[in-house]
């Protein structure tokens, strides 16, 4: 039997990887005061088994901590935080790259520091509600429509978060315009109903995330620069639109131009989202000719078929990394993965259900 590709080394970008494992972004909410911690060093560090970790989503502005306990990378605190999880990721062999995440209109003002405010394409509220620490459960609020200015500077903000991040020993960026964050929120129709140039057609509402990605592509290295799209994805109240297909045929043909290391689709159809259709991932496929990262609901043997078939370069496991800190020697070795998962422990304060997680005896 011939051995698996998913274990052998590539690389994506300049980043030289040991296997095709990534580890999958997960919003974890162990950064008290925002700022990361040795908890967290401890958790990504047990976890570098995989060739590649993406970190939780990281605001690169006071006016992106949509949720209880996010880290960001603006401040210096921050950055000193972040190069104790950087340093134990390297010593133990693995890459890290940070992702960053704007939550745009998926905030709640409980859940901000004092003087930042919740920015959105446009101001429309969505559906739902969030967690605060001090109330609980509270509904969204109608977001502020961006100003030309406000557009600009948050544009600065990811250039300087991305700096930051190659400061704090990253070894890439990777910009998150999935999940219904602001980048994505830009993208749809629904949430972005502008007028000017950010607005209206599809190049206008694609604007605001290809100038992102050139700028910060330009700051640290597009050889260090990826992106994290989820089209037909419907978190954080994105509705389907007609236009879905062109929207992706079009984004993924720019970011080829601007040939950046990767594309990273995640579908979440297998957790009961709505199906992302194979068509699309081909489409992305076809366009873009840098490093493909699919994720969603993987094994090791589905994994391994879509390495093979071209599909993806690379995979990304999430919730199996949450409770099996060594997935990867588990995989390699076919011992069983960990069965106990604690849901009501994702998002809690501290080390329980976060680095507790035994590894295989």
């Amino acid at each position: 039997m011939k051995p698996y590709t998913l274990f052998t080394p590539t690389k994506t970008g300049s980043i030289e990887l040991s296997n095709r494992i990534v580890m999958a972004p997960m919003t974890r909410s162990r950064a008290i005061g925002n700022i990361p911690n040795d908890l967290m060093a401890t958790y990504y560090g047990q976890r570098s088994g995989a060739g590649l970790i993406v970190t939780e989503g990281t605001s690169p502005s006071p006016n992106g901590l949509g949720y209880s306990r996010i880290p960001g990378i603006f401040s210096q605190a921050q950055v000193d935080g972040w190069k104790k999880v950087t340093s134990t990721v390297h010593q133990k062999g693995s890459k890290i790259v940070i992702q960053l995440m704007h939550t745009g209109r998926i905030s709640h003002p409980l859940n901000l520091p004092e003087g930042a405010q919740i920015l959105a394409p446009s101001a429309v509220k969505p559906a739902g509600q969030m967690w605060t620490d001090s109330k609980m459960m509270q509904d969204f609020p109608v977001p502020k429509e961006m100003t030309a200015e406000e557009v600009q500077q948050t544009k600065a903000e990811y250039v300087t978060a991305a700096k930051n991040a190659i400061a704090a020993g990253f070894d890439g960026v990777e910009l998150h315009g999935a999940n219904g964050y602001l980048l994505e929120q830009f993208i749809s129709p629904i949430s972005n109903i502008r007028k000017d140039q950010y607005g209206g057609s599809i190049e206008n509402r694609s604007r605001f995330v290809l100038e992102v990605a050139a700028e910060v592509a330009h700051a640290i290295g597009k050889d260090k620069t990826g992106i994290r799209l989820s089209p037909y994805g419907v978190a954080s109240d994105m509705p389907h639109y007609p236009e879905i297909d062109a929207t992706y045929d079009y984004l993924s043909k720019e970011l080829n131009k601007l040939d950046i290391a990767y594309i990273h689709l995640v579908d979440h159809s297998a957790m009961g989202a709505p199906a992302v259709p194979m068509s699309i991932k081909q489409t992305i496929r076809n366009n873009f000719k840098n490093t493909i990262i699919q994720c969603g609901g993987y094994d090791k043997e589905r994994a391994e078929a879509n390495i093979e078939n071209g599909l993806a370069d690379l995979i990304a496991f999430g919730k199996p990394f949450i409770n099996n800190p060594d997935l990867v020697d588990r995989m390699k070795n076919d011992w069983p993965l960990s069965a106990t998962l604690h849901m009501d422990l994702l998002y809690t304060p501290d080390e329980k259900g976060y680095t507790d997680y035994p590894a295989h005896q």
